[in-house]
């Protein structure tokens, strides 16, 4: 008779425990909310202006939000630096995948803050993070092939790694490129509505499950963008559009907010900072009455945003977070 083959042998468990090395596990997932802090920082600056106080508090946050996204990028890059093939196998979890997009979307949205106090500093800084995200996406693009049809369909995360683009299109403007700002702008938009487009067909065909649910208010974040970017280009009526779009879905997450948060926290809720913050900062641009809408806005935010970021980020210490969103280790 052929012989049984041998089970396979495990090895015995460690006591005490392992520990990972330092920052051999940092969760892509602390980005989101990293990213969202950098618009809140974004926000309080055209809220200031707005109104026409001093800048100062908003010179302060934009210096701790930058230190905060420094500190995140130096974490993963270290986690890089000891395996650099870790970053294929986080790009195989969707919130590891949307959280490095998110990354290299801070790194724009850092450069915005920088504009006032070095716009050479800031031009590079979005030049790079611009390139970042591209071999991102490339690389997203390359292990999406690679997965099964199930894990291969359209989700909102898909903006941040093939329409996050657009949020160094504000700060082009900002230096006064504008022509890079239009190519960001006229690049992305397809891919955005084609994004909405399938979302909405999925939405009307099948409930997405509760714990993924509040990645849908990542859909706000385009439409706020292309807004700001539209009245930065002096395209009003397009400006308005979108405006109209994401009022369209911000009322729509409003109305839904319990359905939508009906699971318990975790860190996919990263992915309401952003989109609240860019909307602030559309309306605020545009003044007027549009503008107190903005302000309105930001108070939600200013109430939101850290709160979210603090219960997303007190999960890092520990591998607590990491081991929630399945972050690979380096």
């Amino acid at each position: 008779m052929p012989q049984e083959p041998r089970p396979k042998r495990y090895p015995p468990p460690e006591f005490p425990p392992r520990r990972a090395a330092a920052f051999a596990t940092t969760p892509p997932a602390i980005f989101p909310v990293l990213l969202g802090l950098c618009g809140l920082a974004i926000a309080v600056r055209a809220g200031s202006g707005f109104l026409g106080v001093d800048r100062a508090v908003a010179d302060l946050g934009s210096g701790v939000a930058l230190a905060i996204w420094a500190f995140g990028v130096l974490a993963y890059g270290l986690k890089l630096r000891r395996r650099p093939g870790v970053i294929f196998e986080d790009l195989k979890v969707m919130p590891s995948r949307a959280g490095l997009a998110a990354g290299t979307m801070g790194g724009m949205a850092s450069a915005m803050l920088l504009v006032p106090f070095s716009p050479r500093l800031a031009m590079s800084l979005l030049l790079a993070s611009l390139l970042a995200h591209g071999v991102l996406a490339l690389l997203t693009l390359r292990v999406l092939v690679a997965l099964p049809t199930e894990a291969r369909e359209v989700n909102p995360s898909w903006h941040l790694s093939f329409v996050g683009f657009i949020v160094g299109a504000p700060v082009a403007i900002a230096l006064g490129q504008d022509g890079l700002a239009r190519g960001l702008f006229y690049m992305t938009l397809p891919v955005a509505v084609a994004i909405w487009g399938l979302s909405a067909k999925q939405l009307m065909q099948r409930i997405p499950p509760a714990p993924l649910r509040p990645m849908l208010a990542i859909h706000l974040a385009p439409a706020a963008l292309f807004a700001s970017v539209a009245t930065g280009l002096g395209l009003d009526v397009l400006a308005l559009v979108f405006l109209a779009f994401g009022v369209a879905m911000l009322v729509a997450v409003g109305f839904g907010l319990r359905w939508i948060t009906v699971s318990e926290f975790s860190a996919l809720w990263g992915a309401f900072t952003f989109p609240l913050t860019a909307t602030a900062t559309a309306f605020l641009i545009q003044g007027g009455v549009l503008g107190w809408a903005g302000i309105g806005l930001l108070f939600a935010a200013l109430g939101v945003v850290p709160v979210i970021a603090w219960k997303v980020l007190r999960l890092w210490p520990g591998g607590r977070l990491a081991a929630k969103t399945n972050a690979a280790e380096a």
